[in-house]
């Protein structure tokens, strides 16, 4: 199989596992809440990858972070999640969801880097 055949398999089957993995997540938590959780637990899990992707096979990247991640992170549906939620409880999960990913991306890659350094 061609390279760019496999990347795309490897994204493909990526990005099913994290759908799946956001639906069971999400028929736990459902609504915002569980949108926030999702976000936040991928961004932790990207901080992650970003420390140790050097360290794995060419087609962990495709895979994990723009398959699994990808399929299991949902930017629509955090924005649909803002527009049901409206006037200044929307503004409020906008700025929490975004401060929270990055809080999240960030601590993840610190505690990454101290484990495997």
């Amino acid at each position: 199989m061609r390279t760019e055949a496999r990347t795309v398999a490897a994204v493909a089957l990526g990005g099913g596992l994290g759908g799946l993995a956001r639906y069971g997540l999400t028929a736990v938590a459902p609504g915002p809440w569980g949108t926030l959780l999702v976000n936040v637990v991928g961004c932790a899990l990207i901080g992650v990858l970003m420390v140790l992707v050097p360290r794995l096979h060419p087609l962990a990247r495709p895979f994990l972070g723009i398959g699994v991640l990808g399929g299991f992170t949902t930017f629509s549906g955090y924005a649909l999640d803002a527009v049901r939620l409206g006037g200044l409880t929307a503004f409020a999960y906008l700025v929490a969801t975004l401060l929270l990913a990055l809080g999240a991306t960030f601590a993840a890659m610190a505690a990454t880097r101290r484990v495997a350094p």
